[in-house]
């Protein structure tokens, strides 16, 4: 008997409509989060379970579980000499996406200061600076965010693909901007624009790619 087949059976609303359906397969506790995690590409377990402050081993393994299940994403092993596992979205895990940017929007209000009892990690603010830049008029290409807690970039107008990615983009990227936590959580809580921050100095732009001449265009 396969893997898959030694799986629970999923729990069901039982309802004929889409957002219930759906949330058969997302509404679980920490499933949106792992698939904010995957947006970043393939990742190994124990780097899913570091970023998942608060979750247990048990629970995390049950969800992978469930969304290979559901073909929310797959686990593969990569080649030697990583020979590790790791775990990445399927294509239809991908189109959570602006289903997280909407959840991400929508919950602007619910954020607030930071708490002291707040985890924080810096690529969390990936997805809320990705939504916040200019609509349609920042190109495509690869930028690198620096901030205090460490660095982070995002694949601006990626189709496929990782959506960002932890650390310092691959080889030159085509924006690098630099800005302090209190400038990105004031983004994220849409009480600040892309346009405004670059304009008061509170974002440094720099770089000559696309995105770079856009956002200095604003």
């Amino acid at each position: 008997m396969s893997r898959l087949r030694r799986m629970s059976p999923r729990r069901s609303y039982d309802q004929y409509c889409s957002a219930a359906r759906a949330l058969d397969v997302v509404g679980d506790r920490w499933t949106l989060l792992i698939v904010r995690e995957l947006l970043a590409g393939p990742r190994r377990y124990t780097d899913l379970h570091a970023d998942l402050p608060g979750v247990s081993t048990d629970v995390l393994a049950s969800r992978l579980k469930d969304m290979e299940r559901d073909g929310l994403s797959t686990r593969r092993k990569l080649p030697p000499p990583g020979a590790a596992y790791v775990y990445e979205l399927t294509r239809r895990g991908r189109e959570l996406l602006p289903v997280l940017q909407a959840l991400g929007e929508w919950g602007r209000a619910e954020l607030g200061e930071r708490r002291p009892t707040d985890a924080v990690r810096a690529h969390w603010f990936a997805l809320p600076l990705l939504r916040a830049l200019p609509a349609g008029g920042a190109g495509e290409g690869v930028v690198e965010v620096r901030l205090e807690e460490g660095d982070f970039h995002l694949y601006v107008g990626a189709e496929d693909g990782p959506v960002y990615g932890d650390g310092p983009a691959p080889g030159e990227p085509d924006a690098r901007l630099v800005l302090d936590a209190g400038t990105c959580e004031a983004l994220a809580r849409g009480e600040l624009s892309v346009a405004d921050a670059v304009r008061g100095g509170r974002i440094t732009v720099s770089g000559d790619g696309t995105v770079a001449k856009a956002l200095l265009a604003v």
